[in-house]
């Protein structure tokens, strides 16, 4: 039983107060002596919390996309070069045990650039006599076209057509001076995509001769407390990034036979450059291939028809159906743990921000960071085996000595 109020001073009786007094919002919070704290929701205030450190962070990371955006000659080499180093590494190890790490990593790049040379020659020879053959079938659609306009709907006559075509050069001839610094641009965007070859390069060499130090490196740099979860989360993102890379090569691989295949049966021209041109776009998940796909379809009409056309574009719609029911769930998923929907959203947002660089490196760097996250969450660095002894990337780069040594 509560003790009884005392009465106050003057004598006056004591009136029962109606509301009680201010204190916590919820049980075993303590209480607020700031005025009119008590008075804001605990929900409002716990929103207004995350509300601003939420707007802190996409601040930072949108400054930091920004400042990466103006050195995206830098970034992109260098983020290339990376995809191409967890793709080539397993290539590297296998022959250093035999001839040494610079043997290794010189016969790796070569033997990589020829690989790629020939497939460029290949596809050009293809795509050039593909394209002389397609002249006759292009003027025979251009005709029908012409005819459609003057005998269909439209009823448009030999002078209206005549007249169209020659305010769309009148046009182009108003505009040549954009025309002509776009091809300026153009030769200026040419000159940087040389030194970005060259950086990307470079950089590849850098990272399958040396990529096991210069991570170590960087991970020094971190507080002492931190380096361990910073070296075994830059180890675990790594190996997500290599999972990803070689499983998007099989699912491209699987894209180009499907489209090229099909292309070859129903009788479309260029059905080998095709396959290339479908590799290619498949490392931009479930988005390239049907974007590459559609080129298909384009020359299916221009050489066949509409009826070979709508033929091409549902074998190219069962290769997508596989790719996203069976290959993304079944392969992708496990590899690097990112739902499909993550991977359509990862790819959309990534075009958004920065076109196709964005929609190329946005999975893998997702992948990198839900990787990394779950790896530093976990607290796994205390029991991760690669940092109790040194793991196979130390024995597979050896110092400069063991080095000389070995060859």
């Amino acid at each position: 039983m509560s003790a009884p109020v005392p009465p106050p001073p003057d004598g006056r009786t004591p009136v029962p107060a109606r509301f009680p007094v201010a204190g916590p919002s919820r049980p075993g919070l303590p209480s607020s002596s700031r005025p009119g704290r008590d008075d804001v929701p605990y929900a409002l205030r716990v929103g207004a919390s995350w509300s601003w450190r939420l707007g802190i962070v996409l601040v930072v990371v949108g400054v930091l996309v920004w400042l990466l955006s103006r050195i995206s000659l830098l970034v992109i080499p260098l983020m290339i070069a990376g995809l191409l180093a967890s793709l080539l590494a397993p290539v590297t190890d296998a022959l250093r045990r035999r001839v040494g790490n610079s043997s290794a990593v010189a016969l790796t790049v070569v033997g990589f650039l020829v690989l790629v040379g020939l497939a460029l020659s290949l596809v050009g020879q293809q795509f050039a006599v593909g394209f002389t053959g397609l002249q006759a079938e292009a003027r025979a659609g251009i005709e029908q076209a012409l005819a459609w306009l003057s005998q269909g709907p439209l009823q448009l006559t030999a002078s209206q057509i005549n007249q169209y075509l020659q305010e769309a050069g009148d046009a182009l001839q108003n505009n040549s001076g954009s025309i002509v610094s776009g091809a300026l641009s153009f030769g200026t965007d040419a000159g940087q995509f040389a030194a970005g070859v060259l950086l990307t390069l470079f950089a590849l060499i850098f990272f399958l001769a040396d990529g096991a130090r210069i991570w170590r490196f960087l991970a020094g740099l971190a507080p002492a407390g931190a380096r361990a979860a910073v070296e075994g989360a830059g180890r675990r993102g790594w190996g997500s990034m290599a999972s990803y890379v070689r499983i998007q090569m099989l699912v491209a691989f699987v894209d180009a036979v499907g489209i090229g295949v099909g292309a070859a049966i129903i009788g479309v021209p260029l059905a080998l450059p095709l396959s290339v041109l479908v590799f290619l776009g498949s490392f931009i998940p479930i988005v390239g291939a049907l974007a590459t796909g559609s080129i298909a379809v384009l020359l299916a009409l221009v050489a066949n028809g509409w009826i070979n056309a709508l033929i091409m574009l549902a074998i190219v719609l069962v290769v997508q159906q596989v790719e996203g029911h069976i290959l993304q769930p079944l392969i992708m998923g496990p590899a690097v743990a990112l739902h499909p929907l993550a991977v359509v959203l990862a790819v959309a947002g990534g075009t958004l921000v920065a076109g196709i660089p964005g929609a190329l490196f946005s999975v893998p760097l997702l992948a990198v960071a839900n990787t990394v996250v779950r790896y530093i969450a976990n607290r796994a660095w205390e029991y991760d085996p690669a940092l109790a002894s040194p793991g196979p990337a130390d024995s597979r780069h050896p110092t400069p000595a063991q080095e000389e040594t070995v060859t």
